[in-house]
């Protein structure tokens, strides 16, 4: 995808460095940031660097490219596994990434272990953009099919950023936008702010005007109202990772637009790549829910009039914030699942389905 019109990845190897597009210095610098040990790795998922399910997973698997770099001793690539696979608990593909990479080393001489290593990273992210790409495909036939009845332009609301900042490119709740965009279908997108670190404002926003979509930001609360008016078409959002029930882990606040939509009979789609679901576990109580420091929410970062980057209190200084990060939707408020290979009931029956072997 484009910034300043020049094509773009999340993440690419060159010269022996992992690079990356610092995501926290978006939207007001556009930095590219190199990564050269797996620490760097691990730091620029922690501090959300890069984030996004997917692009976690593959900055993870780069990151074992980078321990083997540092040394091919099979027990510092082992610790630098587990260490990434601790850098944050609820996106599935991080840990998906990170067995898969260790699964292909598994009897590797060390005189091939890199090599593999960065093969499989690379395939990791070309395969990612290839599932992102077809879900827009599957995903834009359903815009496709409000703009026929509507004759008008489609409204669609999306909540945080599970554009191609978030993927290695395309995205996946913006990969549909972008795919009947390019049909000529017209499109707008309600754009959640996503408090607290802002991604919707800060990435989606961001990402959409650099290909000139049009967009609106919204408080995360307006939703509701604007779906009682009749001015959302439908929902698309992401998922960090959905169990093979259907129920659906993703950023605070989507379970609440969820329940909005269902209230409004608006349809809710959830898009995802299949790295994203979660096999084994059957309860969405046992998902970790990751909690963040407080000071997400307490602080906020922009641009001063001197165009500046300050960070300022907006909390009183006595008051305490608890930051839970994600939350579930159960499977019974979501109208379907848009993957790579189709679009899927949110139950266990449609997913086994779809993905048998």
């Amino acid at each position: 995808m484009r910034i300043e019109g020049k094509e773009y990845r999340t993440i690419w190897y060159e010269e022996s460095v992992v690079k990356i597009i610092d995501q926290t210095k978006l939207p007001h610098n556009f930095v590219i940031k190199e990564l050269k040990t797996v620490k760097d790795a691990i730091n620029a998922i922690k501090v959300m660097e890069v984030r996004g399910a997917p692009l976690i997973g593959a900055t993870a698997a780069y990151g074992i490219v980078l321990a083997i770099q540092e040394s091919n001793d099979l027990e510092f690539i082992k610790k630098s596994a587990e260490e990434l696979i601790q850098s944050r608990p609820t996106a599935i593909n991080l840990k998906w990434a990170v067995d898969r990479t260790i699964q292909k080393l598994a009897g590797i001489n060390s005189d091939q272990i890199l090599r593999i290593a960065l093969n499989e990273a690379k395939e990791i992210c070309d395969e990612d953009e290839k599932f992102c790409e077809n879900i827009g495909i599957n995903g834009s036939k359903i815009i496709e099919e409000i703009y026929n009845k509507k004759k008008d332009t489609v409204n669609i609301l999306t909540h945080c950023n599970a554009g191609w900042l978030a993927t290695i490119n395309w995205g996946t709740a913006t990969s549909p936008i972008y795919h009947a965009y390019k049909k000529g279908i017209p499109v707008h997108v309600w754009v959640d702010e996503t408090r607290p670190r802002n991604q919707g404002a800060n990435l989606t926003s961001y990402e959409l005007n650099e290909e000139e979509i049009p967009n609106t930001i919204i408080a995360d609360n307006t939703g509701g109202i604007l779906m009682q008016r009749g001015e959302v078409d439908m929902c698309i959002v992401g998922t960090d990772r959905t169990l093979s029930n259907g129920d659906v882990c993703n950023k605070i606040g989507t379970y609440l637009k969820a329940l909005a939509a269902h209230d409004n009979n608006v349809p809710f789609y959830v898009a995802l790549p299949s790295s994203t679901i979660d096999w084994d576990i059957k309860d969405a109580k046992d998902i970790p829910i990751e909690e963040r420091n407080s000071e997400e929410l307490s602080h906020v970062e922009g641009m001063d009039e001197n165009n500046e980057i300050k960070k300022v209190l907006i909390y009183p200084n006595k008051s305490k914030a608890k930051n839970l990060a994600f939350d579930v939707t159960p499977a019974k408020y979501v109208t379907g699942l848009i993957t790579e290979r189709g679009i899927s009931e949110a139950s266990s029956d449609a997913l086994k389905q779809l993905f048998k072997k």
